[in-house]
């Protein structure tokens, strides 16, 4: 913005905890890249701090370019489901995904192209930008989590992998059996998966009849997805024919398909 590049606008800061955690770098912006001026970035006036419901609700009254930074990361909580379903609709806005999107979370639907997501109950067509940059997700990697397990032997009930794609699980499990704990003494539990940790080893009790979701569809998109973009594709198709006439057409040549199939 000083530069030039883009227009001037306010940047808010739209999540209590965020705003807590920059206040700790105000205080410590010494101990931080010499480099870079972190009191003058983090006191810049385009800078805007909405702590308060109130504060952030304000936002939603703006019509002119700013920027919101809000959580959740993946947005499936927190004040930016508020936001994406003020503004996924619109052509003119652009969500930026500033890191690693899990399957089965709002923000890997949208970085896969969703045309459409459900918020808060709502359907809301995607028609705005979606961008992705991943310099944001900071957890250590295999080997980092490897040597972090290896540190803490001996491990003598068990590990529990639980926080991971499921390829992903898998792949750190081979790779601690080789050499850190023992293959048996590994879990990688699933969704609705019930475990007893007070035998002498943890075990998992019988609970198919409670799962909510079969573990192989738990990340993949379910037909209430395809429906949506069903419905979606129809209207669109409805709306770009030429009159009234076409769009007669295409609504009977629907009915006679869905006839045929009964």
């Amino acid at each position: 913005m000083e530069r030039g590049e883009v227009p001037a606008a306010p940047i808010f800061l739209d999540s209590p905890l965020a705003i807590h955690a920059t206040e700790v770098f105000r205080e410590h912006a010494a101990s931080l890249d010499p480099g870079v001026d972190v009191d003058r970035l983090l006191n810049s006036p385009h800078l805007k701090f909405t702590e308060t419901v109130a504060e952030s609700k304000a936002i939603m009254r703006l019509t002119g370019f700013h920027i919101i930074i809000a959580a959740s990361g993946m947005c499936d909580a927190g004040r930016i489901r508020h936001h994406l379903k003020r503004w996924l609709w619109n052509e003119r806005a652009t969500v930026l995904l500033s890191g690693f999107q899990a399957h089965g979370t709002l923000g890997r639907f949208l970085q896969d192209g969703a045309k459409a997501v459900r918020i808060q109950g709502d359907e809301i067509r995607v028609a705005a930008r979606i961008r992705m940059i991943d310099e944001y997700s900071g957890h250590a990697d295999a080997a980092g989590i490897a040597g972090w397990i290896a540190a803490r032997r001996p491990i003598a009930r068990g590990l529990f992998l639980t926080h991971g794609e499921q390829d992903a699980i898998a792949g750190l499990a081979e790779r601690l059996g080789e050499r850190i704990v023992p293959a048996a003494k590994i879990y990688q539990p699933v969704l609705d998966d019930i475990y007893e940790l007070e035998a002498p080893e943890p075990r998992v009790l019988d609970v198919d009849h409670r799962r909510r979701l079969a573990p192989e569809a738990v990340t993949h998109l379910d037909w209430h997805n395809e429906m949506s973009e069903l419905m979606l594709d129809i209207s669109d198709k409805v709306a770009a024919a030429a009159d009234d006439r076409a769009r007669g057409v295409i609504i009977r040549r629907l009915r006679r398909a869905l006839q045929e199939n009964e």
